[in-house]
């Protein structure tokens, strides 16, 4: 028995991990939003700032991003431990912190 991602890695990105794609990817009030975090983040907080906002834009791009919210707020989302989580983070050479 084997296992398949629920969303399998795509060649390219939907949303490219840059401020020009962050911003391309999400709405007008979203878009200024994202700005205004990032312009006021100290440089040592401009990572997170991206990191959270790259993650914000592709759930906006999701097809199947109505979906998953509405499994979070009822409850029924998939979910996983965080040393799991980390573990793949690890595994796949992602930043952990």
């Amino acid at each position: 028995m084997t296992a398949q991602p629920i969303h399998p890695h795509e060649s390219e990105q939907r949303v490219p991990r840059n401020a020009d794609g962050i911003a391309a990817a999400l709405d007008g009030p979203r878009r200024m939003e994202f700005y205004r975090e990032l312009l006021a983040a100290a440089p040592e907080e401009a990572e997170g700032v991206l990191r959270h906002w790259w993650c914000e834009a592709m759930l906006d791009t999701d097809p199947n991003g109505d979906l998953l919210v509405a499994a979070a707020i009822d409850g029924t989302l998939p979910i996983t431990s965080m040393a799991d989580a980390v573990r793949r983070r690890r595994e796949a050479g992602l930043p952990v912190e």
